[in-house]
């Protein structure tokens, strides 16, 4: 089993969710965070007076999957996600030992 990362900019949930979905993937957690990397954040103006964001708005969301369906999974994120922009997000994969479903005792990947 594999946890998934998935960093990216609000607009897309929608587009991830059906990515999930079509994968066969049920459960996943959703964070608003703010950060920066290579995009470095942005400059406004309001009221004649500019002013730097450092930290732009992402959601960060999170999933346990099968270790078969990981590439299937980044594989559409990369294709249907990517708008060639600086900023689209990253995913990061993390190996997960086990998981355990408190309400009937299952674990491994029929915990899922």
């Amino acid at each position: 089993m594999k946890k998934l990362e998935i960093i990216i900019r609000p607009e897309k949930l929608e587009d991830l969710k059906d990515i999930l979905t079509e994968c066969d993937i049920t459960g996943m957690m959703v964070s608003n965070i703010m950060g920066f990397g290579n995009q470095m954040g942005y400059t406004q103006q309001y009221r004649g007076t500019k002013y730097a964001v450092n930290l732009v708005s992402k959601l960060r969301v999170e999933t346990v999957v099968k270790d078969d369906v990981v590439k299937k999974v980044i594989d559409k994120v990369t294709e249907r996600l990517s708008s060639g922009n600086v900023g689209d997000g990253k995913v990061f994969v993390y190996p997960v030992e086990e998981a355990v479903r408190i309400r009937t005792g299952e674990t491994g990947e029929k915990a899922l």
